[in-house]
Formats: structure tokens, C-alpha cells, sequence
């Protein structure tokens, strides 16, 4: 997370910096998270028959070598190649096999009731690193624009520090031990081979992807790296400011997120989801509208603190409602979802982000229809709760 945080403030201006047009850098963008779906999809549907370890490694090194080719080319076919292949973020959140993996690694040795609780602190050292990386990103590049540097070679240097970080989370990866491996998989009487690894809860993981994609295609017509952008476009925000932005930002998701546990401790998952979204969604709209960078950065600040806590209620959730033989793959599907439906926002969003005339519809487009989200949620999915609340009720 660190090394998703420290690429996303300066990816689309590394691009930008390096000759490609905004509709090439929506192009990239997008098939970027196209290939990391059909790669993420593959290794974790695959992950407990090849081994979570040697996942988790795999992954790695699709970072490295995505972050390696990117530094040293600006042809734009050669970066959509390894983009589709290699494992990189354009939107500073996960990508890749990590989190189904340790997701399902997780849900089979806590208790339902700490689940949740488990989930937040999880994401709190996500958040934490993501916005560690944002601000040691903005302060590394604008401290080599100072120096000279040119804007193109002081953006390669975070890109080659992604690179660099990859092999050290590979290396990690391979000291991890046999603990986070599955379990032996159960023998079924029945001999139905389970597709993309799921049996009984193939209709709710598939109702909960098709909701998780759209929320996800709303949120990426603004990711943070063209969210980025777009302060420097419309403020003239340095790369310095916005690496402390994101760090801001980042840390106060991870505070939200510990919240999250505790709200839905006594509210509900879904109810914490959903009443939690909504304002967020709110503000996010509202950001563009805001006559001065102070104010834009406020609300984009408040939107943050809200934005959040539907994450760890939402990992909750899915590994509450499927079999535990099922939770990897549940992960890896919803997930894929999430990837696929914010793969095709960018290549949109771009050009309206660096047009005078439709830059904030980018924020319209990414809040309403999470709003819409949020709401279809909460229709299709209230009366289904997982077991921890069944136990109250």
C-alpha cells in the first residue's frame, strides 16, 4: 500500500511529463486495470491450489516488472502491454492478488465477532502506508524539481522507488510461513465442480459484484492520481502539496475505518455501509464547486473521514456471507468487479479532467452514481445478515 500511495501522486504526471496526450493516459489508465483484473482474477481464484505464498509473491514481481518498463519507455503500446500484464495502481487503492489472499487468510483464524474489528486495523495499516507514500512521493519529486531536475526524470525516480519496493515485498512474501496457507479443500459428495471456486453462494457473490462494480466504475472517474491531477491543473498545486493532500487524506480514511467496527458493532455492516457512503458521496461532489484551493481541499478532507468506513464493513460482509471454502474466491471475484468497473472510467474521465470546460464532471459522474450504489445496496441486502448479528437478533 505504501508503494500504491508513493506512485499514484505523480503516475498521470510522470505520463503527462512524458509526451502522452490525455487520452492516451486514459487508455493506459484503463487497460492497466483491465490486465490487473484478468491477472488478479487468475491468481486468486488459483491462489489455494498453487499456494497463497507463492500468490502473493507472484504478484510482487508483476509490480516490479510493471514499475521497471514504465520508467524507461513513454511508447504507449509497450506500456499498455506490461500495464495489462505487470501489477500497477493507478488509483493508489489495491490491486492485485494481495487483498483476497489476506483477506481469506484472515477470516479463518478470527472469531465472527472480531472480524470486523480485525478488518479495520487492517485497513488502518493500509491507509497509513498509502498515505505515507503519497507524502514521501510529493516530497521526493518536489524536492529533485528544486534541484533542477527535470519533471520527467524526477517522476521516473518514484517510479523506479515502486519498483525497488516490490522487490522487497517479494522478499517478505517468501519469508511468510505455512500458517497462511488454506486449509486442505473438502471432498463434495455432491461432485459438482465449483466454478471460479464458489458453490452456494454463487448468486449473492455475483449480485454483490455487479453493485461493487458500479460503485467502483463511479469512483474511477476520479481516482486519486487524476484527482491529483486535477489540483495541479485547476489550483497549480507542486507535487509537494499534494503528497501532504493525500497524506491527510489517507490518514483520516484510516481513522474512519476504525470507526467503521465499532459503528457497525451496533448498527449494522450494512447500515454502516450504506449511512456512511451517502455523505461521502455528497462531498465529493461538492469539492469542484468550491471557489478556493483551501476550501477544495476541506471538503475533499471532510469527504475522506466519511469515505472509508464502508471498506472494512464491506470486506466483513462478504466473508460472512459465503462458506468459508468459498472466501478466497469471493474475495478475488468481488474484488475483480471492483477492478473491472474502475478500469473503464479513466479513459473517460482524463480528457474531461484537462478540458477547462468539463473538469469537474468527473466528480458529478463519480458521486452520483455511487450515490445510486449506496442506495440499491441498501434495497438488496438489508434483510441478508451475517451470522454475528443473526446471533442478537
Amino acid at each position: 500500500m505504501f508503494a500504491y500511495g508513493f506512485l499514484a501522486v505523480v503516475l498521470v504526471l510522470y505520463l503527462d511529463a512524458v509526451g502522452l496526450d490525455p487520452l492516451a493516459i486514459g487508455i493506459v489508465l484503463t487497460l492497466t486495470l483491465l490486465g490487473d483484473t484478468l491477472i488478479s482474477l487468475w491468481l486468486t481464484t488459483n491462489a489455494d491450489r498453487f499456494g497463497r505464498r507463492h500468490v502473493l509473491v507472484a504478484g510482487a514481481i508483476l509490480m516490479v516488472l510493471a514499475g521497471i518498463v514504465f520508467a524507461f519507455t513513454s511508447f504507449v503500446p509497450l506500456l499498455i502491454i506490461v500495464g495489462a500484464i505487470g501489477v500497477i495502481s493507478p488509483t493508489g487503492n489495491e490491486v492485485g492478488p494481495f487483498l483476497a489472499v489476506e483477506q481469506a487468510a484472515l477470516s479463518q483464524i478470527v472469531h465472527d465477532r472480531r472480524r470486523t474489528a480485525t478488518f479495520a486495523w487492517y485497513n488502518v495499516a493500509g491507509y497509513v502506508a498509502t498515505a505515507t507514500g503519497a507524502l514521501s512521493a510529493g516530497l521526493i519529486s518536489g524536492w529533485l524539481l528544486s534541484g533542477g531536475m527535470s519533471a520527467a526524470d524526477a517522476y521516473r525516480t518514484v517510479v523506479l522507488g515502486y519498483a525497488l519496493i516490490g522487490i522487497v515485498l517479494a522478499v517478505g512474501a517468501w519469508r511468510l510461513g505455512p500458517g497462511i496457507e488454506a486449509p486442505p479443500a473438502r471432498v463434495r459428495d455432491d461432485g459438482i465442480r465449483t466454478r471460479l471456486g464458489l458453490h452456494r453462494s454463487k448468486g449473492v457473490v455475483l449480485k454483490l459484484s455487479l453493485l461493487f462494480s458500479l460503485d467502483a466504475f463511479g469512483g474511477g472517474f476520479i481516482p486519486q492520481s487524476l484527482m491529483a491531477y486535477w489540483f495541479h491543473l485547476q489550483f497549480g498545486v507542486e507535487p509537494a502539496l499534494l503528497g501532504a493532500i493525500f497524506f491527510g487524506a489517507n490518514l483520516l480514511a484510516a481513522v474512519s475505518s476504525l470507526s467503521a467496527a465499532r459503528i457497525a458493532a451496533r448498527f449494522g455492516l450494512i447500515n454502516t455501509m450504506v449511512f456512511t457512503h451517502l455523505p461521502s458521496n455528497v462531498l465529493l461532489i461538492l469539492v469542484p464547486l468550491m471557489p478556493t484551493l483551501p476550501l477544495a481541499i476541506a471538503v475533499l478532507l471532510l469527504r475522506f473521514s466519511l469515505s472509508q468506513m464502508d471498506v472494512p464493513t464491506r470486506q466483513s460482509y462478504v466473508m460472512a456471507v459465503v462458506d468459508p471454502d468459498e472466501r478466497s474466491a469471493a474475495a478475488g471475484v468481488t474484488g475483480i468487479a471492483r477492478t473491472t468497473g474502475a478500469a473503464i472510467s479513466p479513459s473517460i474521465s482524463s480528457v474531461m479532467v484537462a478540458s477547462a470546460g468539463y473538469a469537474a464532471f468527473p466528480f458529478y459522474l463519480a458521486g452520483g452514481l455511487k450515490i445510486v450504489y449506496d442506495l440499491l445496496m441498501y434495497r438488496e441486502f438489508q434483510a441478508v445478515r451475517p451470522p454475528e448479528e443473526q446471533a442478537t437478533n
